[in-house]
């Protein structure tokens, strides 16, 4: 019982935060409500019993802990009595089955796009997004970031006050911002995935509850905007990538590459709904880089073998990903599916290139990926000195264990 509440409130969560946000439009104090609502929910409902209407419940108790905030201070007087006179007095009464009212859309979008608003830093984006719509609390958010509890509730304080600042409302964006505004929010979600598939610092490989959370809500912004191509793209890579984490690591915890992983235990049901999203979504919409980035996913994952993988169409793919979103990234991919194809060294010569590169140079997955390339060419010496460079520049302890492993099994 007390699972399924869990799950019931993560999912109401942003929709009642979006319901009063729109009604009062005071961004933190409705936030802080919403929370005291869903505590107390999570201590009732699991006692009593879920409410009929449990949105509704949530609502009237969220709004009336508004009001007498609202009340309890002098100094916004006039504000209570506007807030009293805008609410009308049914609605807090459930509606009666199959009765909608304007109150009851459902307002996660929005609120979405608020919580990505351009005026924010992606750190403080990425926290907003989990404690407002994704339900997580402080301390999870802390927890999942590394970082102490009361240094990620200035942050997300600081969010909400830059909003409130900005004097951003609680509407959809112009039609001419919102495509841009639609790339912020789904760029968000694709970062807390990524973060939650390979952490990048501290002692875990992977962080379930924020690739969990990420699938959540973007099959929630796809329900929303179910005709969107990237968006189904999005999802579809969350899901292939997913997929595979029950193959990643060991009973040690030591990462597992995902040419030795054991396949047999990758998610078929999770690769089976990717799949159909990514064929729907390239045959249906114009094409963007997550959906090539879910195709590149599906060709390794419907390999039945690392030795059956098509090699050739990954490379294809990734040049038609560089010539929508080029970057160095995509190009060190480029560079292993290269070598690949036309041998270890043609691969090196692309790394060469990416050396130059300032958001690249000094990165980690640089020098692992020119350990494994001089692995490849036979040279020894050299993949040991770049797997120990890799090593020591990375901050995620699993992956210096497994490039650690790599030199010591060369040396």
């Amino acid at each position: 019982m007390a699972v399924a509440v869990e799950g019931l409130l993560r999912e109401l969560a942003p929709q009642v935060l979006g319901t009063l946000v729109r009604r009062y439009e005071q961004f933190d104090l409705c936030e802080d409500a919403v929370q005291e609502a869903l505590l107390d929910a999570s201590v009732q409902w699991p006692r009593d019993g879920v409410p009929d209407n449990p949105r509704g419940w949530l609502v009237t108790v969220a709004a009336r802990r508004v009001i007498d905030q609202v009340r309890s201070e002098h100094a916004r007087r006039r504000r209570e009595e506007s807030v009293a006179v805008s609410v009308a007095a049914d609605e807090f009464v459930a509606p009666a089955p199959g009765e909608e009212r304007a109150g009851d859309r459902d307002d996660t979008l929005t609120l979405l796009f608020l919580c990505c608003h351009p005026a924010l830093s992606e750190a403080s984006q990425l926290a907003l997004t989990l404690r407002a719509v994704g339900g997580l609390t402080t301390a999870q958010i802390a927890g999942a970031f590394l970082v102490p509890e009361a240094t990620m509730g200035q942050r997300i304080s600081r969010a909400k006050q830059r909003i409130k600042a900005t004097g951003a409302e609680f509407r959809m964006p112009p039609e001419d911002e919102r495509d841009d505004r639609l790339r912020v929010v789904l760029h968000v979600l694709y970062l807390i995935f990524n973060e939650g598939y390979t952490t990048t610092s501290g002692p875990e490989l992977h962080r379930a509850e924020l690739t969990g959370e990420a699938i959540r809500l973007t099959r929630a912004v796809l329900r929303l905007l179910p005709g969107d191509g990237e968006i189904m793209g999005l999802l579809a890579l969350m899901l292939l990538t997913e997929a595979r984490r029950p193959a990643r690591t060991d009973a040690d915890g030591r990462l597992i590459p995902l040419a030795e992983q054991d396949r047999s235990l990758w998610d078929r049901r999770l690769i089976a709904e990717g799949v159909e999203l990514v064929t729907k979504a390239l045959s249906t919409t114009a094409l963007g880089p997550y959906q090539v980035q879910a195709a590149i996913a599906a060709v390794h994952d419907e390999a039945a073998t690392a030795g059956e993988t098509d090699w050739p169409q990954i490379l294809a793919l990734y040049g038609v990903l560089a010539g929508i979103e080029d970057n160095p990234v995509v190009r060190l991919n480029q560079a292993v599916a290269t070598a690949m194809v036309k041998g270890p060294r043609a691969g090196l010569g692309l790394l060469g290139e990416l050396a130059a590169d300032d958001r690249m140079a000094g990165h980690h997955r640089l020098a692992a990926v020119r350990a494994h390339l001089l692995e490849m060419d036979g040279d020894a010496e050299g993949a040991v000195a770049a797997y120990r460079e890799a090593a020591r520049l990375t901050t995620s302890l699993p992956e210096q264990r497994y490039l650690e492993d790599r030199a010591a099994r060369l040396s």
